[in-house]
């Protein structure tokens, strides 16, 4: 490899890496806002009310309430993510909760009615919420990713 496309490969590394970590915030932090619309907290309903982790809270806190406190929790994660370049510490925080956010998504996988197309069973995903859900196994790369790089960034910092 040349000195050229070497330096060609590393801008496009560190683009990547700005992508994976901004883009990963933008995403939580948007679906994050929509929680508190209407229309959004009863999408929420058809995966919080099939799964043992979170029908509890959904039947204690009702679909709106529900709705809103997933909100905050997103966009704190998504906020937390965000601060890698001064509090690298609080990024891997709000990463390492982005992974159990999309661990608990990734579960509806097992709880959901409507994950395979009709007629067809597995492996074909149905449009949603099978292929929906899919999504989420980028983003828990993403998360990981974003976990060990700031782990690593405030571990350097202490040294």
């Amino acid at each position: 490899m040349t000195n050229n496309s070497e330096s060609s490969a590393r801008s496009l590394q560190r683009a990547g890496e700005i992508i994976i970590r901004y883009g990963l915030v933008v995403v939580i932090f948007w679906i994050g806002c929509l929680k508190f619309t209407a229309y959004e907290a009863h999408g929420v309903s058809n995966y919080a009310t099939n799964t043992p982790l979170l029908s509890w809270a959904y039947d204690w806190l009702g679909e709106r309430n529900f709705s809103r406190l997933l909100g905050c929790v997103e966009i704190a994660i998504a906020l937390l993510i965000a601060t890698r370049p001064a509090l690298p510490i609080a990024s891997a925080i709000g990463s390492l909760g982005a992974i159990v956010m999309f661990l608990t998504t990734l579960s509806f996988f097992l709880t959901t009615p409507g994950i395979w197309q009709p007629d067809y069973g597995f492996p074909a995903l149905s449009p949603a919420p099978g292929q929906f859900l899919l999504k989420d196994l980028v983003n828990l790369g993403a998360a990981v990713w974003t976990a060990g790089e700031a782990l690593l960034a405030a571990s350097a910092r202490r040294r």
